[in-house]
C-alpha cells in the first residue's frame, strides 16, 4: 500500500492464532477503517487525552446544584463515570492518578473555559493542553 501511486483497491491479509483472534482482529480493523472514513467525510474532532470527558464531567458537576430532589444523585454519578476515561489513561501510563486528576480538575475549573482542552499525555503521564500536544479540535 505504501508504494502504490494510484491505487483503486487493496487487499488486507489478516492472520491470527485462532478463529476467535482472527475475528477480533477483523472487527478492530473494520472499526479503524470506519473511524478514518468518518474523519475524511466530517473532519471535526474533539481533543483527546480525556479532555472532552473531563470538560463534560466538570459541566455536569457545576450544574448538579440546579437539579432538585433525588434526581441529583444519578445526574452526579454520570459526571463521575466520565472521569473513568482520563483515570484509565493515567493508570495505563504509570502516572500518579490522584495527583494528575486533581491537576486536571483544577485546569478545567479555570474561568471562561480556559482549561477545557487539558488532558492526559498518554506517553509521559502528565497533564498537557491537547492543542499544544497536537490533538487539536478542527
Amino acid at each position: 500500500m505504501e508504494k502504490c501511486t494510484d491505487a483503486k483497491a487493496c487487499t488486507v491479509l489478516l492472520r491470527g492464532g485462532s478463529k476467535d483472534v482472527l475475528n477480533e482482529i477483523e472487527r478492530n480493523l473494520s472499526d479503524a477503517m470506519q473511524v478514518v472514513r468518518n474523519v475524511v467525510f466530517d473532519p471535526r474532532m474533539l481533543p483527546g487525552g480525556g479532555a472532552t470527558e473531563l470538560a463534560i464531567a466538570h459541566a455536569i458537576a457545576r450544574s448538579v446544584k440546579d437539579v432538585e430532589g433525588i434526581k441529583k444523585w444519578p445526574y452526579a454519578a454520570i459526571g463521575n463515570a466520565l472521569e473513568v476515561i482520563p483515570r484509565t489513561l493515567a493508570q495505563n501510563c504509570g502516572a500518579n492518578v490522584i495527583r494528575l486528576l486533581t491537576e486536571l480538575r483544577t485546569k478545567h475549573s479555570l474561568p471562561d473555559g480556559q482549561g477545557h482542552t487539558w488532558g492526559v499525555n498518554g506517553i509521559t503521564g502528565v497533564a498537557v493542553d491537547m492543542h499544544k500536544l497536537g490533538m487539536n479540535v478542527i
